[in-house]
């Protein structure tokens, strides 16, 4: 029964992360992992991620398909596919603690003085670097939206085409992080604790809803707005994620 109520509980994570994202394009995603890990041995939260985050990122880029700059996205995928070369190459198993600790570090990457860097996704060579170190970070810490968001910040798109380009590259970056987190295990046959198949056929209609929802909030506001409140309430995830991660440091 304890176990059925906490993925009860986590699917309604599910929807409320999926609606954030829907409206700032990021912030959901690093919600959900923080809540995953809190539940799930690290290897589970991060397929289960994964899998969840494909479901959201594809719905919302195909809500808002029209305003997707396929240009950026193919160079991205460029850069995705580049890491995923690299990342084959590589073993890594982080702890909880430092799975937390990642995330709340990286949230201080949206504060990155943006009018120093350049950074532009809208630039070819950047869109590739984008895709190459956002999934590369995506696989070391179940996230990356915060440093997917210094790509955009200084570029003249729209909030709609913001919000659509960022999810359609993210189905990639997590798609990476669910194979190089899920096929070890499966080739050992093993279950890696995985939440049972009910939850994840919960999880995608949720993670839909979430996306139809937050694209409602996300027409009514403004872009001046989008871009303060999503720097903000990935700080204050970050902040949280930080002192779990003293925590567990500690407690060890």
């Amino acid at each position: 029964m304890g176990a059925r109520v906490a993925y009860v509980a986590l699917l309604a994570v599910v929807l409320v992360s999926s609606t954030i994202s829907g409206v700032f394009g990021m912030a959901g995603g690093l919600l959900l992992m923080g809540a995953l890990t809190l539940a799930l041995p690290v290897s589970a939260a991060m397929v289960t991620h994964g899998a969840v985050q494909i479901v959201s990122n594809g719905w919302r880029a195909v809500l808002h398909r029209v305003h997707i700059d396929w240009r950026i996205l193919g160079l991205y995928a460029l850069g995705s596919a580049a890491a995923g070369g690299v990342l084959a190459l590589v073993t890594y198993a982080p702890s909880k603690a430092w799975v937390y600790l990642l995330l709340g570090l990286i949230p201080g990457l949206a504060w990155l003085p943006t009018k120093t860097l350049h950074l532009d996704a809208a630039r070819p060579a950047h869109a590739f670097m984008c895709g190459l170190g956002v999934t590369g970070l995506n696989v070391a810490a179940g996230v990356a939206g915060p440093f997917l968001d210094v790509f955009f910040v200084r570029t003249s798109l729209t909030r709609h085409t913001i919000v659509a380009t960022k999810a359609a590259t993210q189905v990639l970056s997590h798609l990476a992080k669910v194979i190089f987190y899920g096929a070890p295990f499966l080739a050992a046959n093993s279950a890696i604790a995985m939440p049972p198949v009910w939850f994840f056929a919960a999880a995608a209609p949720l993670a839909m809803l979430g996306g139809i929802l937050g694209g409602r909030i996300l027409d009514a506001m403004s872009d001046k707005s989008f871009l303060r409140w999503t720097r903000w309430i990935v700080t204050a995830l970050g902040a949280l994620y930080l002192v779990q991660a003293a925590s567990l440091f500690l407690g060890d």
